[in-house]
């Protein structure tokens, strides 16, 4: 039986540590513009004309981000990462009407 203190067993007290260092905030501006004049103001990686929508459609077609890159050059990890960062912002700011 483990110690139980404020619903936290010691087991997850050593788990937390190596969750909490993927939970870092990642700013998706660096690597993410909206400009009216390119791709009818879509969301597209800086210094390209790919779209955010471009890379997570080929992500959730079976794309691995090792794979875009051999693609294309222009594209990094922080840029493939950024667009997921931008997906989740989109999604936790999507509000629902009932």
């Amino acid at each position: 039986m483990l110690a139980r203190t404020n619903g936290i067993t010691r087991r997850n007290v050593y788990a937390y540590p190596k969750v909490f260092r993927y939970l870092r905030i990642m700013d998706f501006r660096k690597y993410i513009e909206i400009r009216p004049d390119k791709r009818f103001g879509k969301p597209c990686l800086k210094d390209t004309r790919i779209s955010v929508y471009d890379v997570l459609n080929w992500m959730a077609n079976g794309m691995t981000a090792a794979q875009i890159k051999l693609d294309f050059e222009e594209i990094s990890d922080e840029m493939i990462q950024a667009c997921l960062a931008f997906a989740a912002d989109r999604e936790r700011k999507l509000k629902v009407a009932l």
